[in-house]
């Protein structure tokens, strides 16, 4: 096995606790890892539920490190000084009704400060259950810590909590310390999802039908939530509401539920396992592909919306926005297929409309209205077969472009890939089960508590662990990746070399989970084109910085979508979107920006993401509304991130 030395850590592995930055302790076998968490947890507490910010972290009290509960930072042993541990806390709405990450014990301080007696925690409750009890995990040789789950209440509502201890040497013993807490808020107090034993016992002669008419045709009432978008994201949502008991509606500009996934070119095919891609209360069969086809999904999506029954306006179109400045109700005019009109007022609006709303992003290049052939963006392209006998190039080197291409060559077309700079590159055979497999498997943990496994993880810690694996991924995909740079295909290692998760998060772009693409380059079924940057069009095709020229009849442009705002733009105009914050991309803390929470005027929410965080997300979003609908917070009670900046 692979070894770690803290001699020279990479930037990316400074928030990991390795056993050197600890004293290096001696961690017997026969640890009993559920009493130690069951010991701590007493401690947090007793100390939590009394608001005691000093009980809690008891920072630099003293040199009896055993009163502490979380790891002191910068201190590993009393016989040495140490390298600094940065401990986290990381908080989904529990306690904070927001998604922060706090980073130091000075900032989780101020952090409880304000915030642990509002809070009032209590029923703390170390959970045992199978599946669920405390192990001691060794994901590396240096890396070795206890992690535990719990439950407890807060003043409002029900949380779920992981909470992970590393061993700290002090005076020749190793005591444990909390490295990371996860809090996530799971529930409202009294408004809980109207699930199992929950639903409605009550037989249905006869009404049904009539019924779900009125629900979908809103003909006397308002909707509490407009929803704009029937992807993923506005299903799942407008589903989490449902279970809450929150009316909506969404609105979908096309013809169908699912026409986001089947309008687009015919070799797409989901390149994340089924494990991961799951939808709530309606998971995919046992029967289901492991990388599901894109029609395929659009006829799930749209059955899932049947099935749940999920009150959608599909061929209706949002004109505009706009939100009354004394009440915050929002006035949303919507066109459908019809031709007809209605203003709706509703107090929330979310959203859901991807990657600025499905337009494609396309780079200036001069020239192009002299070039005679055919340009398009991938989210116009077909099939390959509309252009059989011409000669193709495709702008771009990720993951609609190696699809794109693929096709392309598999009809004996003439495709070249032209490479504007270097692609994070793994398998999916091989590279993505290292990376997500111990979570998402036939045989893992179950997919909630995998999603809440996932989320525990802070940006700067989540990167440190992937730059290992990325490594690791680099070793078992060599072959691969050589035969790529045999050929002069330029790969990196990902998001501040922490390769595929980071990427998404911050870019949503950069990267191509191989299902077979890169042989194709590699055996030059695809030609490649990367030695210089395009200069400009040509009647013929295109001329490169070198002086190099390169012929086409059709140009594809895979270089992704656009600023989400622009989206932003079309319904609220640019006066509202220039106040807007950035939507996607990190913060200073490592959280998304701009998503999943209001954006900035009240009752206006943005969904988006891929299917997995969308399963996670979405109760998020409304839980944030029913809250509000309750009465039981404004949307604005704590430190509400400044989310102007983006973290590089």
């Amino acid at each position: 096995m692979q070894t770690y030395s803290n001699a020279t850590p990479h930037p990316a592995e400074t928030g990991l606790p390795n056993l050197t930055k600890l004293g290096n302790p001696k961690v017997p076998d026969n640890v009993d890892p559920q009493k130690i968490a069951s010991a701590w947890l007493k401690e947090f507490a007793k100390a939590g539920s009394t608001g005691d910010v000093d009980g809690v972290l008891s920072l630099f009290v003293d040199s009896d490190y055993q009163s502490d509960l979380f790891l002191p930072e910068g201190s590993t042993s009393a016989h040495s000084p140490p390298d600094a541990i940065p401990v986290f806390w990381r908080d989904i709405l529990a306690f904070t009704w927001d998604f922060r990450t706090f980073e130091g014990t000075p900032v989780i301080r101020e952090f409880l400060q304000a915030r642990l007696a509002e809070v009032n925690i209590s029923n703390v409750q170390l959970q045992t259950d199978a599946g669920l009890t405390p192990t001691l995990d060794k994901p590396f040789p240096d890396l070795t810590w206890i992690q535990f789950f719990f439950k407890f209440e807060t003043e409002v509502g029900l949380g779920f909590g992981i909470g992970r201890l590393v061993p700290l040497l002090v005076t020749g013993d190793a005591i444990w310390k909390a490295h990371l807490l996860f809090t996530n808020l799971e529930d409202l107090k009294g408004f809980p999802e109207q699930l199992g034993s929950r639903r409605n016992g009550l037989p249905n002669h006869g009404k049904w039908e009539e019924q779900r008419r009125k629900e979908v045709a809103f003909e006397d009432r308002e909707p509490t939530v407009l929803v704009v978008g029937a992807g993923q994201s506005g299903l799942e949502v407008a589903a989490r509401l449902k279970a809450l008991g929150v009316d909506s509606l969404i609105v979908e500009k096309n013809e169908k539920v699912g026409d986001n996934w089947r309008t687009r070119y015919d070799a797409l095919c989901l390149h994340d396992p089924v494990w991961y891609d799951h939808l709530p209360y309606l998971p995919f069969p046992s029967t289901w592909p492991v990388f599901t086809p894109a029609k395929k999904l659009a006829n799930w999506l749209e059955s899932y919306a049947e099935a749940l029954e999920l009150n959608v306006w599909t061929s209706t179109t949002v004109l505009n926005a706009t939100q009354d400045p004394q009440t915050n109700v929002w006035s949303i005019k919507v066109k459908k297929g019809d031709g007809s009109e209605r203003v709706f007022k509703v107090k929330h609006l979310v959203l859901a409309i991807g990657f600025l709303g499905g337009r494609g992003y396309t780079p200036t290049i001069a020239g192009i209205d002299k070039f005679k052939g055919q340009t398009l963006h991938s989210m116009e392209h077909k099939k390959a077969t509309d252009h059989l006998g011409k000669k193709v190039v495709i702008i771009g080197a990720c993951t609609s472009a190696h699809d794109i291409c693929v096709d392309y060559a598999d009809h004996g077309i003439d495709v070249t890939m032209f490479q504007r700079s270097s692609t994070y590159v793994l398998s999916t055979k091989r590279g993505v089960p290292m990376l997500i497999g111990p979570l998402y498997n036939e045989n893992g943990p179950p997919t909630h508590i995998a999603d809440r496994l996932s989320a525990s993880f802070p940006i700067t810690l989540l990167s440190g662990i992937h730059h290992r694996v990325v490594k690791l991924v680099a070793e078992v995909d060599k072959e691969v990746l050589e035969g790529l740079k045999s050929v002069g295909f330029r790969v990196n290692m990902g998001y501040k070399d922490a390769g595929l998760l980071p990427l998404v998060w911050t870019k949503a772009s950069g990267y191509y989970m191989d299902v077979g693409g890169s042989q194709y380059i590699i055996d030059k079924k695809i030609k490649l084109k990367n030695d210089s940057q395009i200069q400009e069009f040509t009647e013929t095709g295109l001329k490169f910085d070198n002086g190099s020229e390169l012929s086409a009849d059709v140009i594809v442009f895979c270089t992704g979508l656009a600023d989400p705002k622009y989206a932003l733009r079309t319904i609220f105009g640019d006066e509202l979107a220039d106040r807007l914050p950035q939507v996607w991309g990190l913060n200073q803390e490592g959280e998304i920006k701009g998503v999943f929470k209001e954006i900035g005027p009240k009752g206006l929410y943005v969904m988006m993401g891929n299917l997995g965080a969308c399963r996670f997300y979405s109760k998020h979003i409304a839980l944030q509304i029913k809250a509000v609908e309750e009465g039981l917070f404004d949307g604005r009670r704590y430190g509400r991130q400044d989310e102007t900046t983006v973290v590089p």
